[in-house]
């Protein structure tokens, strides 16, 4: 293969991954237009459309979905062995996809960003925060970061945090207007928050257990949400009670006396935060080094050794 066709197949495939024209010419240091040339020589060596273009997106056309899956695999390979040559060689480098919930990026990530970056200053992050429990192996992810409970199948999993606690809370100008609610059956007679499932769209049921005895609870109130920010913050100004997933800023608020847990004896465990990559994939260099920092391990020392399971 000669290198122009090489270079080709590289823009094409970038292209498809990041659905953009204009993301794609960034990560590979070309102009819009430049890029964009090098997909027309493309598709006409090949003599056939690869990509769909419209004014605001870009998707590959049956030819070109096709084509990306045989090549993909390929050029991931290559990026791995050329990360695996450069730890070798004592250099960690390359770009490293994450797929994270918010909480675990702002409660895990986010602190441990300048010690990483100040280790590894050849690895490039590209996060992307994501509720929505998407498919990391559809959406080329290295890792994702997702609720113990709601991991993908066939994936190994490192875990992150410890289980924790669900707590419903409400603010005090909330209970003093409308009472406290002592069971799960109470909550049919008070405002909720509610979360919703980006997954399938749904509702999320409020899970409750007491001395072996497990409900689920369909609230219903002023507002639904996929965020959980907003969810604590509408707890906050008295709209209703909250189930709190982010335990982070709700112990926070509650130390502070500006939201109050009920129910307490009706609280439910749930799994921690997990960290997880595709079973079919090698362990790479960068990866393990990230996986290090998130445990705050030496990362200095990363990337020799099996990460846990």
């Amino acid at each position: 293969m000669r290198g122009s066709e090489f270079a080709e197949l590289k823009a094409f495939a970038a292209v498809v991954e990041r659905a953009s024209f204009a993301r794609a010419a960034e990560h590979l240091g070309l102009s819009p237009s430049a890029l964009s040339q090098t997909i027309r020589l493309l598709e006409a060596r090949l003599d056939t459309r690869l990509l769909n273009r419209t004014t605001r997106s870009v998707a590959p056309t049956a030819a070109g979905d096709q084509l990306y899956g045989r090549i993909a695999p390929l050029f991931r390979e290559m990026a791995e062995a050329v990360a695996e040559a450069s730890a070798v060689a004592g250099q960690t480098s390359g770009t490293l996809r994450i797929n994270t919930l918010g909480m675990a990026a702002r409660q895990i990530i986010a602190p441990r960003l300048s010690r990483f970056h100040r280790t590894y200053p050849d690895v490039v992050l590209d996060i992307l925060v994501d509720d929505g429990l998407s498919d990391i192996v559809t959406g080329r992810f290295d890792a994702g970061i997702r609720v113990g409970g709601r991991l993908e199948k066939d994936m190994i999993a490192v875990r992150l945090t410890q289980d924790v606690k669900m707590v419903v809370v409400a603010s005090p100008d909330y209970l003093s207007r409308r009472g406290t609610p002592h069971s799960p059956s109470d909550l049919h007679e008070h405002a909720c928050v509610n979360w919703r499932l980006q997954l399938d769209g749904r509702a999320y049921r409020w899970e409750f257990e007491k001395k072996g005895k497990r409900l689920e609870i369909a609230a219903e109130g002023p507002l639904v949400t996929n965020n959980s920010d907003v969810g604590v913050d509408a707890a906050l100004q008295g709209l209703g009670l909250a189930y709190a997933f982010d335990r982070t800023r709700v112990d926070e608020y509650l130390a502070q006396g500006r939201l109050v847990q009920v129910m307490a004896d009706w609280s439910v465990t749930r799994p921690g935060l997990f960290l997880y990559y595709s079973n079919r994939r090698h362990l790479q260099p960068a990866l393990s080094a990230f996986i290090d920092c998130l445990l705050d391990r030496d990362v200095s020392a990363s990337g020799s050794g099996d990460a846990p399971r």
